[in-house]
């Protein structure tokens, strides 16, 4: 009789959709990531790959400024510098600028004493060609 309910508690049936935790032994959903009774995690979580996202662009759009209006005359750089260049000290880059005032400033300062030289040569050579004035 004895190995009558030895083989009747041996034969007892776990329901289909459950397992066993891994920790504590109790009986937890198959599904189960974590166990409802010691809360331990029994299953790896599956990550999911990451979706293709593709995007079509088909921007044909472009930006064309055709409102820009010039103020002024129009200057070569390449004058204005050899000007600067040979006849800075007497303002001949600024006579060729319309500038009369300035020029006339830099014959009697000698190139705003030399200085004003070498800055207004610096500032030429920074210029786009043609420049306005």
């Amino acid at each position: 009789m004895n190995n009558q309910t030895n083989s009747q508690q041996n034969t007892y049936q776990q329901p289909q959709n459950t397992k066993y935790c891994k920790h504590c032994g109790a009986i937890i959903p198959a599904d189960a990531v974590f166990c409802a009774s010691c809360g331990c995690q029994v299953e790896t979580v599956q990550r999911y790959a990451q979706p293709t996202i593709v995007i079509n662009n088909s921007n044909m759009n472009s930006n064309i400024n055709s409102n820009i209006v010039r103020v002024g005359n129009p200057r070569n750089k390449w004058v204005a510098l050899l000007l600067c260049f040979f006849l800075g000290l007497l303002g001949g880059h600024k006579f060729y600028e319309g500038k009369a005032g300035m020029g006339v400033l830099y014959i009697l300062t000698v190139g705003l004493f030399g200085i004003g030289v070498i800055v207004d040569f610096i500032v030429l050579l920074m210029r786009p060609n043609p420049y306005y004035v």
